[in-house]
């Protein structure tokens, strides 16, 4: 009899056991399952590199996202005369962003006739305020011009091929507004940015951005067309970025920059190679 009851505690036992380690494996399989899952979900690790769609037709650049897994959609049109009609001029975000699939990529086409647009009211606004109003009404900012005041980066006037233009005056869209802003003696220094890399499309933003003008323009060889003007990179600037972000100079001074489509042009040590 003690036996029998010795048996049947083994084999008790021996069952728990094993439906112990088969809910252990069981929890594992849904753990792993579950993570899986997460991992499609959120597409994990599967960013793709946005590619360039400017200077095509929105047909051919919807064949492009398609197969890049990519969605496009057409917000706005601007008009550049030494661009074909319809072609892609902006893209958002630029190409070579980091997106995951079925991101959608702001587009803005080329019109065939310029489209016009109201002259905001910028006098009294900072730079940058001006900055954002100008876009938001399909205007550029062009020139800076600095001179004396109490207020650095404030909008004096605001000039429209070298005349004051004033609030309302309906002007085709994209055209170049010049700022007069002004500068305080105390507050009249900026930091040249690094230019080495980034797309001929944004350069000129960036350098507004840090108060600086767009100097003399340069591209190489395999710049042949304006659609590859558009996609250029920058590979020097003068003056350039110091080796620890401290090169200063005067608010409004000009960088001249030099474009390619060569990507081995880019040097490794940007300030170093420039010295030289």
């Amino acid at each position: 009899m003690k036996k029998k009851t010795g048996n049947t505690k083994k084999w008790l036992w021996n069952w728990f056991t094993k439906q112990v380690y088969m809910a252990i494996i069981a929890m594992g399989v849904v753990v792993f399952a579950l993570f899986s899952m997460l991992d499609v979900i959120t597409r994990h690790n599967q960013e793709l590199s946005v590619p360039s769609f400017m200077g095509l037709t929105v047909e051919e650049a919807q064949q492009v996202a398609d197969a890049n897994e990519l969605r496009l959609e057409v917000t706005d049109s601007v008009h550049i005369p030494r661009m074909m009609p319809g072609a892609i001029y902006r893209q958002n975000p630029v190409a070579e962003s980091k997106v995951k699939k079925n991101r959608r990529i702001l587009i803005t086409i080329n019109a065939k006739s310029p489209k016009m647009v109201k002259m905001p009211s910028l006098v009294g606004y900072s730079l940058r305020q001006a900055q954002s109003e100008l876009s938001s009404s399909q205007l550029k900012v062009g020139k800076l011009i600095y001179e004396p005041d109490l207020a650095t980066n404030n909008v004096l006037e605001q000039l429209y091929e070298g005349k004051p233009v004033p609030p309302g005056k309906e002007l085709p869209g994209e055209s170049v507004i010049d700022l007069r802003l002004g500068q305080n003696e105390a507050d009249s220094v900026t930091f040249v940015p690094d230019l080495i890399g980034k797309p001929y499309s944004i350069i000129k933003d960036y350098l507004i951005d840090n108060s600086l003008n767009m100097g003399k323009v340069s591209f190489d060889a395999t710049v042949e067309t304006f659609q590859d003007s558009l996609a250029a990179f920058a590979y020097r600037q003068e003056p350039h970025k110091g080796a620890f972000g401290d090169t200063a100079v005067w608010l409004g001074t000009p960088v001249h920059v030099y474009f390619t489509l060569d990507k081995t042009l880019i040097p490794t040590n940007e300030p170093e190679d420039q010295e030289r």
